[in-house]
């Protein structure tokens, strides 16, 4: 069974822990994928999508037949 790590969490949990004048909710300008967690959750998404050598996420391609 998993465990929380111990001491505060890293990031804001709720809307009221974000600072003045940052949003719960943006999209990243480079993915347009939706973040919570106002600009800590944008550098976080930053640091793990958006890295040097390339977006890791494989892109999926759906069939569709009507």
């Amino acid at each position: 069974m998993s465990r929380a790590a111990d001491g505060p969490h890293p990031h804001p949990l709720t809307p009221a822990d974000l600072p003045d004048g940052d949003d719960w909710f943006r999209g990243c300008p480079d993915c347009h994928l939706p973040i919570q967690d106002g600009g800590a959750g944008l550098a976080a998404h930053r640091r793990t999508v958006h890295t040097s050598a390339g977006d890791p996420r494989t892109p999926i391609t759906i069939r569709l037949d009507y």
